[in-house]
């Protein structure tokens, strides 16, 4: 970094008073092999931030995926749900720039401006005042860009969530004409992104420009002084030079940190949002693999409270069953049957209580062990870009056609695969779009049933089946039962229940009755009041 002072200093001072060309070409020489060792320096630390960026990437990664998965799980999911995979690139983005550079340079300016006195006293305060200057203009640039660059952040998670949000409902926007009003949504939170970046550049490009226009003025001054003394007889002509070149290379680290002063508050916010993350996300220890489970559940007085709420949604639910029994849970809507259903594998936390598998608490499951015992079909279907077939296997890369087979089979699918023109090596697309309601249940329902888990565990299975798909999904009922597996089914439909031997009744979040099917239904519709709508309305057409 020095070379260039020093060069000059030489050629001034010692080569041009003696006329020397082999001085010269000495020097030229040896500022050549200086300049190579500096330019290959230059290129391994660029080559090194690059790096140190991608392994932060690569440590991280698997972790930031795992928790934007886990985040809905944890919090009510408000916001850009993809932001930390944006944290991360805006982190490892400033490694890989010139930002950390110029922060790694600054140590090395107090040599400089000593060096700066060396050459002479008041060189060395000019050199001096000048950053501390500069360093009052990079003092300035923080408090200036650190709440524009925070609410630039903030507007652009809200400008992100609802483009993501448009996508999701393409559909109804369309068909309902609500295009132009979501539009105006989002461009009144872009306009207030714009607003909040343009703050942010415009406090940084203009202290950096002031910054800039500073340290011009200040190297000229640097060339007056370095003129004074010589008029004065207190320097050599080459100290001139070779003061305003180490000037200007001790200011540059302050100025070049100025300019990238933006990004870097920008990746200090974007760690620190990484770390809250983090913390409120931790890696999961992965305990003692427990033997497969083959004999009961019981659930234990637990509540439900979900992600993000303060209050619980179920309260003291309670019941047991046995292998090869089928339960069915009903009530009215909103009574917290859904929420059982994510609670009973492990989706939703439960407060107080226990709920066991062959007498093992699931906290005592990593989630990859439980799941391979567990099948779920949510309430809200969704595949994922694929074929069919790996779909099911749910991406399990030892999968066999053979269990894929039985699991379509079992849910009653495999004729419909096979209408389709590749069959089972069919792509869905994004989310499923491609099938209909019916089909991606139908799917979906055959990756529960995939690796014969003991747990299955439907929600409203039947929503958009037809007569053929829910006998199919009755006798996939029962076959869970005779191999001695658990079926739990949420339903609002009474057709659903004929795979089943047990009722659970839920309504106001609370357990209402739970015993054999025949004897629960009986007490339900002997008092159609206190009955679920659909068993209320069978009852009456059955009187009828």
């Amino acid at each position: 970094m020095l070379t260039g002072s020093f060069f000059m200093l030489q050629v001034y001072d010692r080569v041009l008073p003696s006329r020397s060309i082999p001085t010269l070409l000495g020097l030229l020489g040896l500022a050549i092999i200086l300049y190579i060792f500096q330019g290959a320096l230059d290129l391994v630390r660029t080559r090194l931030s690059g790096r140190v960026g991608r392994h932060l990437e690569e440590t991280l990664g698997t972790r930031m995926y795992d928790a934007v998965v886990r985040m809905p799980l944890k919090t009510r999911g408000d916001g850009d749900g993809m932001q930390p995979m944006r944290d991360m690139d805006q982190v490892r983005t400033f490694l890989a720039s010139g930002g950390p550079t110029a922060l790694f340079d600054l140590p090395w300016m107090p040599l400089y401006i000593g060096i700066c006195f060396y050459f002479h006293f008041w060189i060395g305060v000019v050199a001096l005042v000048g950053a501390c200057v500069l360093v009052f203009f990079t003092i300035l640039t923080e408090a200036r860009t650190r709440g524009a660059t925070k609410a630039s952040a903030k507007f652009a998670m809200s400008r992100n969530a609802l483009a993501i949000e448009g996508r999701r409902n393409a559909e109804v926007l369309r068909a309902m004409g609500m295009g132009r009003r979501a539009a105006d949504r989002w461009n009144e939170a872009n306009r207030h992104y714009m607003a909040a970046n343009e703050a942010a550049n415009d406090a940084a490009s203009g202290l950096g420009g002031v910054s800039k226009v500073f340290r011009m003025i200040l190297q000229s001054g640097v060339l007056a002084v370095g003129a004074y003394l010589v008029i004065h007889q207190e320097a050599t002509a080459g100290i001139i030079i070779a003061a305003s070149i180490l000037t200007a290379r001790a200011l540059a680290p302050l100025e070049l940190a100025i300019a990238n002063w933006k990004g870097f508050t920008a990746a200090r916010q974007a760690a620190r949002r990484l770390d809250q993350l983090l913390i409120l996300l931790p890696k999961e220890e992965e305990p003692m693999e427990l033997p497969p489970p083959a004999q009961s559940l019981s659930v234990d007085r637990i509540h439900v409270v979900p992600p993000g709420a303060e209050r619980p949604v179920l309260q003291n639910v309670s019941f047991g069953l046995s292998g090869g029994q089928g339960l069915g849970i009903i009530g009215p809507s909103g009574s917290g049957k859904s929420s059982l259903a994510r609670a009973l594998v492990g989706v939703w936390p439960h407060l107080n209580g226990k709920i066991r598998i062959d007498s093992a608490a699931l906290d005592q499951w990593s989630s990859e062990a439980l799941g391979r015992h567990i099948g779920y079909l949510p309430q809200d279907v969704e595949l994922f870009d694929g074929s069919i077939a790996v779909n099911i296997a749910r991406f399990d890369p030892d999968a066999t056609p053979a269990a894929v087979l039985e699991a379509a089979r079992a849910a009653g699918a495999h004729e419909l695969i096979l209408s389709f023109p590749e069959g089972y090596g069919t792509r869905i697309g994004e989310s499923g779009m491609s099938l209909s309601a019916g089909q991606r249940q139908r799917i979906a329902l055959a990756r529960a049933f995939y690796g014969n888990p003991f747990l299955v565990v439907l929600d409203e299975p039947s929503s958009n089946l037809d007569s053929e798909g829910e006998a199919a999904l009755t006798n996939a009922i029962l076959s869970v039962r005779n191999r001695g597996g658990i079926v739990i089914v949420v339903t609002h439909r009474p057709k659903s229940l004929d795979g089943v031997d047990h009722v659970l009744v839920i309504a106001d979040g609370t357990s209402q009755a739970f015993g054999r099917k025949d004897d629960v239904l009986k007490k339900v519709l002997h008092n159609p009041a206190h009955a679920p709508v659909p068993l209320r309305m069978a009852s009456e057409g059955g009187r009828a």
